[in-house]
Protein backbone atom coordinates (compact mmCIF):
# COMPACT_ATOMS: atom_id res chain seq x y z
CA UNK A 1 0.00 0.00 0.00
CA UNK A 2 1.38 3.65 -0.86
CA UNK A 3 2.11 6.11 1.61
CA UNK A 4 -0.59 8.13 0.19
CA UNK A 5 -2.90 5.74 0.78
CA UNK A 6 -0.96 5.21 4.60
CA UNK A 7 -1.50 8.99 5.12
CA UNK A 8 -5.74 8.68 3.75
CA UNK A 9 -6.36 6.25 6.25
CA UNK A 10 -4.28 7.50 9.04
CA UNK A 11 -6.28 11.24 8.86
CA UNK A 12 -9.57 9.10 8.37
CA UNK A 13 -8.25 7.08 11.66
CA UNK A 14 -9.66 10.55 14.22
CA UNK A 15 -13.36 11.51 14.32
CA UNK A 16 -12.57 15.08 14.40
CA UNK A 17 -10.83 14.93 10.94
CA UNK A 18 -13.84 12.62 9.36
CA UNK A 19 -16.36 15.43 10.35
CA UNK A 20 -14.35 18.14 8.70
CA UNK A 21 -14.47 16.09 5.66
CA UNK A 22 -18.00 15.35 5.90
CA UNK A 23 -18.26 18.97 6.59
CA UNK A 24 -16.19 20.08 3.92
CA UNK A 25 -18.34 17.96 0.81
CA UNK A 26 -20.82 20.57 1.89
CA UNK A 27 -18.75 23.23 0.43
CA UNK A 28 -15.95 25.18 1.25
CA UNK A 29 -15.58 26.90 5.08
CA UNK A 30 -13.46 29.02 6.78
CA UNK A 31 -11.19 27.54 9.67
CA UNK A 32 -13.12 29.31 12.09
CA UNK A 33 -16.35 27.57 11.11
CA UNK A 34 -14.81 24.04 10.91
CA UNK A 35 -13.53 24.56 14.29
CA UNK A 36 -16.33 25.66 16.05
CA UNK A 37 -18.31 22.69 16.23
CA UNK A 38 -15.12 21.37 18.03
CA UNK A 39 -14.17 21.39 21.88
CA UNK A 40 -10.88 22.36 21.60
CA UNK A 41 -7.84 25.60 21.08
CA UNK A 42 -7.90 26.42 17.89
CA UNK A 43 -3.96 25.47 17.84
CA UNK A 44 -5.16 21.87 18.40
CA UNK A 45 -7.91 22.19 15.46
CA UNK A 46 -4.60 23.28 13.42
CA UNK A 47 -3.12 20.58 13.78
CA UNK A 48 -6.05 18.13 12.53
CA UNK A 49 -6.11 20.50 9.33
CA UNK A 50 -2.17 19.98 8.75
CA UNK A 51 -3.10 15.83 9.14
CA UNK A 52 -5.26 16.15 6.17
CA UNK A 53 -3.91 19.11 4.29
CA UNK A 54 -0.56 16.03 4.08
CA UNK A 55 -2.49 13.39 3.64
CA UNK A 56 -4.20 15.03 0.42
CA UNK A 57 -7.77 15.68 1.56
CA UNK A 58 -7.82 19.02 1.93
CA UNK A 59 -6.14 22.22 0.49
CA UNK A 60 -7.01 26.28 2.06
CA UNK A 61 -6.71 29.22 0.74
CA UNK A 62 -5.33 32.03 2.85
CA UNK A 63 -6.87 35.35 1.58
CA UNK A 64 -6.10 38.18 3.96
CA UNK A 65 -6.90 36.83 7.71
CA UNK A 66 -9.46 34.05 6.59
CA UNK A 67 -8.24 30.90 5.66
CA UNK A 68 -10.79 28.75 3.66
CA UNK A 69 -10.22 24.83 3.59
CA UNK A 70 -11.72 23.19 0.31
CA UNK A 71 -12.33 19.52 0.08
CA UNK A 72 -9.61 17.42 -2.64
CA UNK A 73 -11.36 14.05 -3.97
CA UNK A 74 -8.39 13.06 -5.79
CA UNK A 75 -7.09 10.59 -2.55
CA UNK A 76 -10.79 9.43 -2.38
CA UNK A 77 -10.58 7.71 -5.62
CA UNK A 78 -7.36 6.52 -5.03
CA UNK A 79 -8.53 4.76 -1.94
CA UNK A 80 -12.08 3.99 -3.26
CA UNK A 81 -9.75 1.83 -6.07
CA UNK A 82 -7.74 0.39 -3.67
CA UNK A 83 -10.58 -1.24 -1.99
CA UNK A 84 -12.77 -2.02 -5.23
CA UNK A 85 -9.44 -4.15 -5.73
CA UNK A 86 -9.25 -5.76 -2.12
CA UNK A 87 -13.31 -6.90 -2.76
CA UNK A 88 -12.20 -8.43 -5.66
CA UNK A 89 -9.29 -10.42 -4.38
CA UNK A 90 -11.33 -11.36 -0.73
CA UNK A 91 -14.42 -12.40 -3.24
CA UNK A 92 -12.22 -14.52 -5.26
CA UNK A 93 -10.31 -16.15 -2.03
CA UNK A 94 -14.44 -16.86 -0.40
CA UNK A 95 -15.19 -18.10 -3.99
CA UNK A 96 -12.57 -20.79 -4.51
Amino acid sequence: MGSHLNEFFAALSDPTRRAVLERLVRGPATVSDLAAPHDMALPTFMRHLGVLERAGLVRSIKKGRVRTCHLEPAPLLEAQGWLAWQRTVWESQIDD
